[in-house]
């Protein structure tokens, strides 16, 4: 046995080992729980060293002068699922990886326990291998950044916020650790093939939502009612996104929003929930006519893509929708009027194939399987 693989073996015992002894009432004592928040989605992990110190451990340099070919992104895992989506997204050698939301599930106002959950992840195997290639950003959801559907509310929000900049590496002078909220953008390649993200933080600002009290909501069929004057981003945040899509040069922009923008009759969390701010945002997009814009959306635990043609808009605007890598939801169909191609509950995560016209983009949207398997592909030609 060479030494390499004796050292394996090791790590190997050590692992096993713990995690045994992880079981023992010993271990189940030194447990904090999470304080009652949605139920099902509350987690119990172990408080110790780990829960700091996110900043210790490296990510890959995020080189903004490179040209982006493949992207990759997805969002709702678990950290105690088995993480084999991520071998599959590392397949596919993606330039960058943009996370959107529910990185981890750590519903709980305790930040050291969520701080060790990000470093779990972190220090996974399986997602190691993925960063140590692959640049990754992305922005938090509900239960990663507080607890089920939380908003501007959520009393320790401050703190995760920090969490999620120490998770993903960014740089302690970077602008986002200096403001309220974590919405960020980057502009990736060279002229005439540039590609810029935005990542919009829809939690950080977010007004409270409406519960819905009618016959069908206590049924559980329409958990939220439209709030007319609730505001997603906050003005701060609005006049950061106008500057940036007014301003844009890039010939590919991507906006990436925990929620779906453009599905709009399913009663969950949407932009939908708050119909002025949507309205807003979709006349935002058609007043400062960003190039070739699409939206990038999770948090659902299925895939779709939906289309939607905005008055004054030149380009079809496509809602993206990639959720679920480690677990799905109940039930195969919903009404969906933008919808274009099928609805599928599997785990996936998205990637797009970025091609170029000259300056105009050819985008290729393909919905993947833990597999690698390709479940939807579709062709934009900008």
């Amino acid at each position: 046995m060479t030494f390499p693989r004796f050292f394996q073996a090791v790590l190997a015992l050590c692992f096993f080992a713990n995690a045994a002894l992880a079981q023992t009432p010993a271990a189940k004592s030194r447990t904090n729980a999470a304080p009652p928040s949605s139920g099902k989605n509350d987690v119990l992990v172990e408080k110790s060293a780990e829960a700091a110190d996110l900043e210790s451990i490296p990510a890959t340099r995020v080189d903004t002068a490179k040209d982006l070919t493949v992207i990759t992104f997805g969002s709702c895992n678990k950290v105690d699922k088995p993480p084999f989506m991520f071998d599959a997204i590392a397949a596919n050698n993606p330039d960058l990886w943009i996370w959107l939301g529910d990185i981890i599930y750590c519903d709980t106002t305790d930040m050291a326990v969520k701080g060790a959950m990000y470093k779990r992840l972190k220090n996974s195997p399986e997602y190691r291998k993925l960063t140590s290639k692959t640049p990754v950003i992305g922005m938090y959801d509900d239960h990663d950044y507080g607890v089920n559907d939380a908003g501007k509310g959520f009393p320790n929000k401050k703190t995760s916020k920090k969490l999620l900049m120490d998770f993903l590496g960014v740089p302690a002078n970077a602008p986002v650790r200096k403001r309220e909220g974590a919405y960020q953008s980057y502009t990736f390649g060279k002229a005439g093939h540039s590609i810029k993200v935005i990542l919009l933080d829809t939690r950080y600002f977010r007004d409270t939502l409406i519960r819905d009290t009618s016959t069908d909501a206590v049924r559980g069929k329409h958990p939220y009612t439209e709030n007319l004057d609730g505001d997603m981003l906050g003005e701060a945040q609005w006049e950061w996104l106008e500057h940036e899509l007014r301003h844009s040069t890039a010939n590919l922009n991507l906006l990436c929003t925990s929620i779906q923008v453009i599905s709009n009759e399913h009663p969950h969390e949407k932009w939908g929930n708050f119909p002025n701010c949507r309205k807003r945002l979709l006349n935002l997009i058609v007043q400062t006519q960003p190039k070739n814009l699409l939206i990038l959306s999770g948090d659902r635990h299925m895939a779709e893509i939906s289309k939607m043609d905005l008055q004054g808009l030149h380009y079809p605007l496509y809602d993206f929708t990639s959720s679920g890598m480690t677990h799905t939801r109940t039930g195969t169909s919903e009404a969906n009027k933008f919808r274009v191609g099928e609805m599928l509950v599997r785990k996936n995560f998205g990637l797009l194939k970025i091609q170029w016209n000259g300056t105009h983009p050819i985008v290729t949207m393909q919905v993947r399987t833990l597999r690698n398997e390709m479940l939807q592909e579709i062709t934009v030609k900008y």
